[in-house]
């Protein structure tokens, strides 16, 4: 049974969101702002956070950063829960760091639907502790990429797609296909964004020369491979 931990100033929303959540045989515990969801965190060890952005005190955003500067903490997984529907609002949101981005009012169905897609995705990262091709590294326990000893910086997003290709090394996805799983039920999140992201990556990688890696296939998409 997975632990959920709610961070909302709002009793009746928490509710709602305990009720959704228990329905769907999840654990519950609850915050009502920052500094009471710091204490939980330094005792229990919930598998997901949901979490309001304006909070009384520290904003939900302001802890969504320190939490994944924390090496206890950088991990656990966090949706973004907010009234705040702009796209501006929403990219600033994941940008921090989260997960998901939900915007209020929402579906409890479609809540519970996020919250399971976001720890099956977290869940598939911790299968390997790390994946090397062609001298390439990433190590899911420390979060870092490195080449030769040689680490690599490397944003969120683009940490988060290179995961996917290495551990799905030598098969072609299109766009799409990576959009539902790297960038899950997003569903903002245009197409081209991948082109973005990718560029990004090969950018990162050029220096050690494993921009090669990174395919593109011809009316299809991406795939990453040392063939």
């Amino acid at each position: 049974m997975a632990t959920i931990l709610i961070v909302d100033d709002e009793p009746d929303i928490r509710e709602v969101i305990r009720f959704a959540l228990e329905e769907a045989d999840f654990h519950v515990l609850e915050a009502g702002h920052a500094d009471e969801a710091r204490k939980l965190l330094a005792t229990e060890a919930p598998d997901l956070l949901l979490l309001d952005w304006m909070l009384p005190g520290r904003s939900g955003l302001e802890l969504a950063q320190q939490l994944k500067q924390s090496p206890k903490n950088r991990n656990l997984p966090v949706i973004m829960v907010s009234a705040r529907g702009e796209e501006e609002d929403r990219v600033k949101g994941l940008n921090t760091g989260a997960d998901d981005y939900i915007t209020k009012p929402f579906s409890p169905r479609e809540l519970v639907a996020r919250v399971n897609a976001v720890l099956r995705r977290a869940k598939a990262d911790e299968v390997a502790d790390h994946v090397e091709i062609s001298g390439l590294r990433i190590d899911n326990i420390s979060h870092r990429v490195s080449a030769g000893g040689r680490p690599i910086e490397i944003a969120p997003t683009e940490y988060r797609l290179l995961h996917f290709f290495m551990t799905h090394a030598d098969r072609a996805f299109s766009r799409s296909q990576l959009l539902d799983q790297v960038w899950g039920d997003q569903v903002y999140v245009e197409e081209r964004t991948v082109d973005v992201h990718v560029r990004r990556l090969r950018k990162a990688l050029e220096e050690t020369g494993h921009d090669r890696l990174l395919q593109t296939v011809r009316g299809v998409g991406y795939r990453f491979s040392d063939k």
